[in-house]
């Protein structure tokens, strides 16, 4: 029988949006466009469900992709698609092949947009990106009662936990 242990880290990121002119660039959460709201005022597209995500599994592989890794491909090679920051760690997740994802568990506090609607197909998206079952995605949302700037729709923060199974 073989034995394993669970690994959880944190992950945590939040960008405020756009405002006046440059409220063009799209709205992406989780990898999925939410029509009708400007972006974030992000070098990337400020994807901070996949910046939660992807320090979430830094926290676990102890490598910082966010920071200078993600900064060179944004503004060097101009790779500004959050995917491809999660993607490198997630490499460095699977380099082992010793671990695999568990489970997802993501808050987000904003008072704009809505979710509901969107919260199945972002759950999608992200299962699809780590190799899981969108139901082992759990994705919740709260306004926070209006105390702080995401809650009063200046923006989004996003919080999650990963867990991770190890072989032993």
């Amino acid at each position: 029988m073989e034995n394993f242990e669970y690994i959880s880290a944190i992950g945590q990121d939040s960008h405020r949006f756009l405002v006046g002119d440059s409220m063009n660039k799209p709205l992406i959460l989780g990898g999925v466009h939410i029509p009708g709201m400007p972006g974030f005022d992000a070098n990337s597209d400020g994807d901070v469900i996949l910046h939660a995500l992807t320090n979430a599994v830094s926290g676990i592989t102890g490598r910082n992709i966010l920071g200078p890794i993600a900064d060179a491909l944004c503004m060097e090679e101009l790779v500004t698609d959050s995917r491809e920051y999660l993607k490198l760690a997630l490499e460095d997740l699977h380099r082992n092949g010793d671990m695999e994802i568990s489970h997802l568990s993501l808050s987000l506090e904003c008072l704009r947009p809505k979710l509901l609607e969107h919260i199945p197909s972002i759950k999608s998206s992200l299962g699809q990106m780590l190799g899981i079952e969108p139901s082992k995605v759990g994705l919740t949302a709260t306004t926070g009662e209006g105390l702080t700037d995401f809650g009063r729709g200046m923006g989004v923060q996003a919080l999650c936990i990963l867990t991770v199974r190890k072989s032993l």
